[in-house]
């Protein structure tokens, strides 16, 4: 990881409390005096260069999701419908995210929570996002949540070129200079895509810090490769599959 300095976070301090208005796709969201795309340009000019290996997952992306799209188009609509059956419009959650180099993308899931829960919770991050958002979801998105089914929508952005299917989970405009400020080398994730999953997501907990977090987004932002990429892939998979068991693990241990 020579290519990028050592994860250091400044002294803590509690993330501001953005308005909800911060999050939201529409009119209500002021655009900014100057572009993340811009303010990366100017900080950061590590790594940023295009590898090779970059064109190869991308054609990795292209297969994969254009593929998963196509097979498992019948499942999307089953799943659109029911979530329009039980609980209304919108289908889909729309959140503004902060990708590559920058820029400002809208970023696509099933909807899980009940309506307008976003401009409820849009505030809060960590563990107390955490707890709140278990008061907001609905019978539906608590399976779909459970299967890792309300991601599958991504797979577009990835076919859009604005997500990987390997990478650092996206993050809100509203918290990212926050987290800058604490973290200056949280810039240095912008270097690529973010991505449905990655080395925090199979490593960490959503309570885990984000200095460590953005330790585990570096060490694969640094050594990104067609066989690392292949193996978070598999890793993933493989969690999704038994995730079942595991859950039937812990009532067990539980009951007994």
């Amino acid at each position: 990881m020579s290519a990028f300095r050592t994860v250091q976070a400044r002294p803590a301090r509690p993330l501001d409390r953005a308005p909800a208005e911060a999050d939201a796709i529409g009119p209500q969201a002021a655009a900014p005096r100057e572009s993340l795309a811009d303010r990366y340009k100017e900080m950061a000019h590590e790594g940023h260069a295009h590898r090779g290996v970059d064109t190869a997952l991308r054609a990795l992306d292209l297969g994969i999701a254009g593929g998963a799209l196509l097979v498992l188009s019948p499942v999307l609509g089953g799943i659109a419908l029911s979530i329009r059956l039980t609980s209304g419009a919108p289908v889909l959650y729309r959140g503004r995210r902060v990708g590559r180099a920058g820029r400002i993308f809208t970023m696509l899931k099933f909807r899980t929570l009940s309506p307008d829960a976003e401009a409820r919770l849009g505030p809060y991050l960590g563990h107390e996002l955490t707890q709140r958002t278990a008061t907001e979801v609905t019978r539906l998105g608590r399976v779909l949540r459970f299967a890792h089914l309300d991601e599958l929508p991504q797979l577009w952005n990835v076919v859009r070129g604005e997500m990987s299917i390997v990478g650092p989970r996206p993050i809100r405009p509203a918290f990212f200079e926050e987290l800058c400020e604490q973290i200056p080398q949280y810039w240095q994730r912008l270097v690529v895509e973010p991505g449905l999953t990655g080395f925090a997501q199979l490593r960490m907990t959503r309570e885990t810090s984000w200095a460590e977090k953005l330790a585990h987004d570096l060490e694969y932002v640094a050594d990104r490769s067609v066989h690392l990429y292949l193996r978070v892939c598999a890793a993933t998979a493989w969690r999704i599959l038994t995730s079942p068991a595991r859950a039937a693990g812990r009532v067990l241990s539980r009951a007994a």
